[in-house]
């Protein structure tokens, strides 16, 4: 029985040893695919770095080139209104002007201006009422 004791330890042990040997191949395949998840998330780190480095000059380049445009269009509708409001006081000057020059053809121009767009309002008025 001794022969038969010593062969159920040797396949005993060889089941054992095999079992190890599968136990630290599939750990070595852990680690290894742990490696390479890793490196791949590195490169992938990297790649986000190098893109976001060549995204923020970009970024920057069109927020100072959208500033500038509507500093631009500030400057112009400034511009605009102020001219605007030249013309007004220079027209009003001149109204001025031509009523203290010219009175009474002020007041005639004024009553028949008036009288012209009474007319008007009054026309519109019927016409709405057929």
């Amino acid at each position: 029985m001794n022969t038969v004791s010593g062969t159920t330890n040797t396949l005993s042990q060889q089941g054992q040893d095999t079992l190890d040997k599968g136990a630290s191949t599939a750990q070595s395949a852990v680690r290894s695919t742990q490696r390479a998840a890793d490196n791949a998330f590195d490169a992938m780190s990297e790649k986000i770095d190098e893109a976001r480095g060549q995204v923020a000059p970009m970024l920057s380049k069109v927020s100072s080139q959208a500033e500038a445009a509507a500093r631009r269009g500030m400057d112009a509708v400034r511009d605009t209104s102020q001219q605007l409001r030249e013309r007004a006081v220079q027209a009003s000057d001149m109204t001025v002007a031509y009523v203290k020059d010219e009175p009474v053809k002020a007041m005639l121009i004024a009553a028949a201006t008036g009288a012209l767009l009474m007319g008007i309002i009054s026309m519109m008025g019927r016409s709405r009422d057929y």
